[in-house]
């Protein structure tokens, strides 16, 4: 099959360049919006994070399957792209709006929006994350198209970390938390019409190029589910994606209460401003991704970075909280943002490699099912990240009411920036030592695959 145009790499681009400017306003700012603007109770909070991720569970596959059995003349997964844009933006911008009501009505309220926004995100992620499988069928390609998809993702997160720094600009004391709610409103609203325009871009931009080999009959739902569970390579790399996405879900959103409760008159930057520092390594980051992982492999690539990030992220504890630790944050902020950005094109090209080896193994791909673990993995990590943060802040009685901090919550808060999180990377690289899709392996599975078309 001929090299993709560039077009459609870029175009590819814009479909997660639309996604993270969400993905990272949830992850960085909504537990401080929950807690210091809308007004949920840090606890009440995490378990509302927690709670949604178990019905999670259940509709990223749902949707995985529906992906994988819709037909359209656009294609399988494609056309998602186009049908969900708007109501994934709409969605979004009620999730940071906060009804003038009683506690327990805006209790409610959090809970169905926040679950109607994981709806959209999935149904529209685990289509887009699937095309991935079908826009070409050459290994590193895949792992080109990937870098694409997530250089133009920092490219998304660096312009909602933009509009977030103008944001924290035009408050009093420089604080999101202090933000009116109907100035959160309004700046989310901005970035979910930005979002519409990309998402319609990527679906017009690309192509589903790979079809269906001759053995790979449809099958039923009860097969699909049955290879997926005893898909041990899945099971590994589903492993790693929620320890690395616990290690980035605390890490970002301990950040806004790092900088309002342990920096203080200390910091030197705004929190947007660190965090957009962040996203400009980790372009830097998926630049290295294709040439490294060609030199060592996807896997070795991968256990190398998390077991660095780890390391690097622990080195924060030992910081002072002076301006000279401040600038010592900065460059940890830096290494550690390489080194995700290195790794995180690698998850989604070894999804596809996962895909193929089903197909090798049991003559159906199941791209779409297989691909929303990947959304899975993202949404549950996640969570399962902001419900230990917030929980964490609530055993330690976090008040947003003092003006300053008990002793043992600011630990708490410089926990959470460091040695916390590095546990989930770490346990994401013990995942990955047993993955056993090596290039060479993958270079057999994708022979004898041509050879069955």
């Amino acid at each position: 099959m001929p090299s993709a145009p560039l077009r459609e790499k870029i175009g590819y681009g814009l479909g997660d360049m639309s996604s993270s400017m969400f993905w990272k306003i949830f992850t960085y700012y909504l537990p401080i919006f929950y807690s210091d603007v809308f007004g949920l109770k840090p606890a009440h909070a995490a378990l509302l994070l927690l709670v949604t991720k178990l019905y999670d569970a259940v509709s990223d596959p749902v949707m995985g399957l529906i992906a994988d059995r819709t037909r359209s003349r656009w294609g399988r997964y494609r056309p998602w792209l186009l049908w969900v844009a708007v109501p994934f933006a709409v969605v979004g911008i009620l999730s940071f709006y906060t009804p003038k009501a009683s506690y327990g009505f805006k209790h409610v309220y959090a809970y169905v929006t926040y679950i109607l926004m994981m709806t959209v995100y999935t149904a529209i992620n685990v289509p887009y994350g699937a095309l991935l499988g079908v826009v070409t069928d050459d290994s590193r390609e895949k792992s080109v198209f990937s870098s694409y998809r997530m250089f133009f993702a920092y490219i998304g997160s660096f312009i909602a970390m933009g509009i977030f720094w103008l944001f924290e600009r035009s408050i009093p004391g420089g604080s999101v938390g202090n933000a009116t709610p109907t100035q959160w409103t309004s700046v989310v609203s901005i970035i979910a019409v930005i979002c519409t325009i990309l998402f319609i871009g990527c679906f017009a931009l690309t192509r589903e190029r790979v079809m269906p080999t001759k053995e790979e009959k449809p099958t039923s739902i009860r097969k699909d589910l049955k290879a997926l569970l005893h898909n041990g390579p899945w099971w590994l790399l589903l492993g790693a994606g929620i320890g690395q996405l616990i290690f980035g879900s605390i890490r970002g959103g301990a950040a806004a209460y790092y900088f309002s409760n342990i920096l203080g008159a200390n910091a030197v930057i705004t929190c947007a401003v660190f965090l957009t520092i962040g996203e400009l390594a980790q372009m830097a980051g998926v630049a290295l991704a294709v040439p490294v992982s060609e030199r060592i492999g996807k896997r070795n690539t991968f256990i190398a970075c998390l077991l660095f990030i780890a390391l690097i992220s622990c080195a924060i504890w030992f910081l002072p909280i002076t301006p000279a630790g401040m600038w010592g944050l900065i460059v940890c902020q830096v290494l550690i943002c390489i080194g995700i950005g290195i790794s995180a094109p690698l998850i989604w090209s070894m999804m596809a490699d996962v895909a193929d080896w089903s197909a090798w193994k049991n003559g159906t791909s199941s791209t779409g099912l297989i691909f929303s673990s990947s959304s899975m993995a993202q949404k549950f990590g996640g969570a399962l990240g902001g419900f230990l943060l917030l929980q964490i802040l609530a055993w330690f009685n976090y008040d947003k009411t003092l003006t300053v901090q008990a002793p043992e919550t600011l630990s708490a808060i410089r926990a959470l920036m460091s040695w916390i999180p590095a546990i989930g990377s770490l346990l994401g690289a013990l995942c990955l030592v047993f993955y056993p899709l090596t290039s060479n392996k993958m270079e057999q599975i994708q022979k004898e695959l041509h050879i069955n078309e």
